[in-house]
């Protein structure tokens, strides 16, 4: 697996040969081999060609864009290399089927407020959160549709959300979860975080045959991949959260690396670079599997919750999510 790759310059890209050359405005050149290129994730303004783009698609290389405050913006995805219309039929098929597309949206909650919990299990203070989180979980178990699946699932995160005040800096108090655009650094950091786990999410559904845009959770629109939306669910407390108290509660991310006015909150390019490594670095932590018996790192775990899926769908091995258990 090739590395991935973080541009925050702005400038160009260009193909040469077997080669992708990167050259910022600032004077600086870097040339990659293809080989050694899984995925490009583009920050800044950089300029591409189409001989680039046809040149990524050729090697099944993925490429993703956010805009200036860090939102996830869009992708450019080779046309699709594992191709199964059986596997396609079986996921619309589940979805169509309201108790089997209950089945799979209620295990993505449960993957996702069973993570919630193990957050707050660290720090002190927190039971009361812990205990509202369970109840609502023993709620979503007994939704009848997805609607009040839904309505467990947000109760459940608002709560969680409160606990932040609790664990974070006293100076990274955050009143409520808001979205476009964030009000405060917490917020901000939440959805940078949010962007880069759906995008990597994205990018491991691209190696299977799974359809990136029938889901069960969400539902499905035009313009978006939302089974990685489905998926996202149960990394994102699990790889954004965690990386959220570590670097603020160490000092790593500061209140200076964000750019406030009166109604908005964004991450400077000092905070981003700080996340997104931080970011990289957990993605390639290994664990011992505890099925596998071999180490794998926190980016295959993403992988084989997709294979875990297509086994479901194919009616291999029931799906279950992910529950960390290290």
């Amino acid at each position: 697996m090739g590395r991935v790759y973080y541009l925050f310059s702005n400038g160009k890209i260009r193909r040469k040969d077997n080669t992708i050359y990167i050259e910022t405005d600032g004077g600086d050149k870097r040339a990659i081999p293809i080989e050694d290129v899984e995925v490009i994730h583009i920050f800044g303004e950089v300029e591409l060609n189409t001989k680039l783009l046809n040149f990524l698609s050729q090697q099944g290389k993925v490429l993703h864009i956010y805009n200036y405050y860090g939102f996830y913006s869009g992708s450019f995805i080779p046309r699709d290399k594992n191709v199964s219309g059986d596997l396609l039929v079986k996921q619309v098929e589940h979805y169509l089927d309201p108790e089997r597309r209950l089945y799979l949206a209620y295990s993505f909650v449960e993957g996702a407020l069973f993570h919630m919990i193990w957050n707050l299990r660290e720090y002190n203070g927190t039971y009361e959160f812990q205990e509202k989180i369970k109840n609502e979980l023993e709620r979503a178990n007994k939704s009848k549709n997805i609607n009040e699946l839904m309505g467990c699932e947000g109760r459940a995160r608002d709560v969680y959300y409160q606990a932040f005040n609790i664990i974070l800096k006293e100076e990274f108090h955050m009143d409520k979860r808001e979205k476009r655009p964030p009000s405060n650094p917490v917020n901000a950091l939440i959805s940078f975080a949010n962007s880069l786990i759906y995008s990597t999410v994205l990018s491991e559904l691209y190696h299977t045959q799974l359809n990136p845009t029938i889901s069960y959770l969400h539902e499905p629109r035009e313009r978006r991949f939302s089974l990685s939306l489905d998926l996202a669910e149960i990394f994102k407390p699990l790889l954004g959260d965690t990386l959220i108290f570590k670097l603020v509660n160490n000092g790593i991310i500061k209140l200076e690396d964000f750019d406030e006015d009166l109604n908005y909150c964004y991450l400077k390019d000092s905070g981003k670079k700080k996340f997104v490594k931080a970011f990289d670095e957990k993605l390639n932590t290994t664990i011992k599997h505890k099925k596998l018996n071999r180490s794998v790192s926190y980016r295959t775990l993403i992988r084989l919750e997709c294979y875990k899926l297509i086994k479901h769908l194919l009616e291999d091995e029931i799906y279950k999510p992910l529950k960390a258990w290290w």
